[in-house]
């Protein structure tokens, strides 16, 4: 069952919190984070790596494709696509070797731009700007129920 769920971000601390329920209740598998420039998909990547337990810095993976981590044992691999100029340029840089780690947690900005070479998603993250672009709008996509519960329960949604 596919389960789907609309969040607000209206300051950082939303974000934050939005992050800390991903943190808790997705520790592996594939997130594609959708939005335009500027929409927040880095930061919501740093706030739910921090709550993993990350300690130092989290860098934008824009030039290098790919900033591995590993955090309490486990494997993490955000993505940021948006220089890609063919998904094939993912082959070449050896993504199957990352895409073979065992119960790896994958995040995936401009996820549009892996074609066939990144695998289907397990949560969808679009964020979308509002027009005066003071506040943020996250739309969740998922088939966890534990993940929908989670959010629903942190946001007083029913």
């Amino acid at each position: 069952m596919q389960y789907s769920f609309n969040l607000a971000l209206n300051n950082e601390q939303d974000t934050q919190n939005l992050a800390q329920v991903l943190a808790t209740h997705f520790r592996s598998g594939v997130i594609y984070l959708i939005g335009d420039l500027g929409a927040g998909k880095t930061t919501l990547s740093r706030y739910f790596l921090q709550h993993l337990g990350h300690q130092g810095a989290v860098k934008s993976p824009t030039y290098t494709l790919v900033e591995p981590y590993q955090i309490q044992g486990q494997d993490i691999f955000h993505f940021d696509l948006y220089r890609l100029n063919d998904p094939y340029e993912l082959e070449l840089m050896g993504i199957r070797d990352y895409l073979e780690t065992p119960n790896a947690l994958f995040l995936f900005e401009w996820p549009s731009k892996g074609g066939d070479e990144i695998p289907p998603a397990d949560l969808i993250i679009e964020i979308k700007k509002s027009e005066d672009e003071l506040s943020r709008t996250a739309m969740l996509s998922s088939s966890s129920a534990a993940l929908q519960q989670a959010l629903e329960q942190q946001f007083n949604h029913a």
